[in-house]
């Protein structure tokens, strides 16, 4: 978790608060809150609620949000509901796993399956993005991919000639694999490597610039499949596909 320490101090100020006002307020030492405040130190999500607290503030306006990092899953997970007002036994109930999975899983101990991860994001009414994180990193990206075409790890690893070992590790982010494994995981899943090594930056401006209706189109995982299998498209089929949609678009 990355907390804005400027971002406290700014708070801290405009509100005329000396170190010692909020130290006092949010029941911490002024040693620590100051080694806060410079980034020295990494607080607890229960110290950053304290501290919110005293500010007044959400606890996610504490946070650096353009971060490549930001919160894991667990972190972004739990802060959206208490946010939402539910515990943790009735948000395991909305969304039908138990109150001690969900609890690992905010604890960042397990990593559930992107149909867990879905149905999490619906019981939020938030976005998938949104608990997915901004810029999915390589690991995601190839889970995302695998479990689109219904593989386990194991049965990935044995088309792609690999073991199930390292491609757990790959989704982990635990190893950084090789362009010849890149090649032969995408081989198997029939995208082009380019997809787990291409960088997200300014994809969300250019979402920005779609209306709500075609970022809504763009949420469903048919669509996505569908522009998964655009990154292995050679120079003249992706023409062909623009040349078609500017021909479709002047007929229209």
């Amino acid at each position: 978790m990355r907390v804005c320490g400027p971002k406290i101090r700014q708070l801290r100020e405009e509100r005329g608060y000396s170190l010692q006002d909020l130290a006092r307020r949010a029941e911490l030492s002024v040693s620590y809150l100051s080694e806060i405040e410079r980034g020295t130190k990494k607080p607890s999500l229960k110290t950053l609620e304290r501290i919110a607290g005293a500010l007044n503030v959400p606890r996610e306006q504490l946070v650096e949000a353009d971060h490549p990092r930001g919160l894991d899953l667990g972190q972004r997970l739990r802060l959206l509901r208490e946010k939402a007002g539910l515990s943790l036994t009735q948000f395991a109930s909305k969304v039908n796993i138990s109150p001690s999975y969900l609890s690992e899983i905010e604890r960042g101990n397990v990593y559930p399956a992107l149909d867990t991860i879905k149905r999490l994001a619906e019981g939020l009414k938030v976005p998938l993005s949104v608990l997915w994180g901004q810029g999915e990193t390589l690991g995601q990206k190839l889970r995302l991919a695998r479990e689109e075409q219904g593989l386990t790890q194991a049965e990935l690893a044995k088309a792609a000639g690999v073991s199930a070992g390292l491609v757990g590790q790959i989704e982990q982010g635990k190893v950084q694999p090789s362009l010849k494994t890149l090649e032969k995981l995408g081989a198997v899943l029939g995208i082009s490597p380019c997809y787990f090594i291409a960088d997200d930056t300014g994809v969300e401006e250019i979402l920005h610039q779609m209306s709500a209706e075609v970022r809504c189109l763009l949420m469903d995982p048919k669509v996505q499949s569908i522009l998964r299998m655009v990154c292995n498209c050679t120079e003249k089929e992706l023409r062909f596909i623009l040349n078609f949609i500017q021909l479709y678009k002047r007929s229209h």
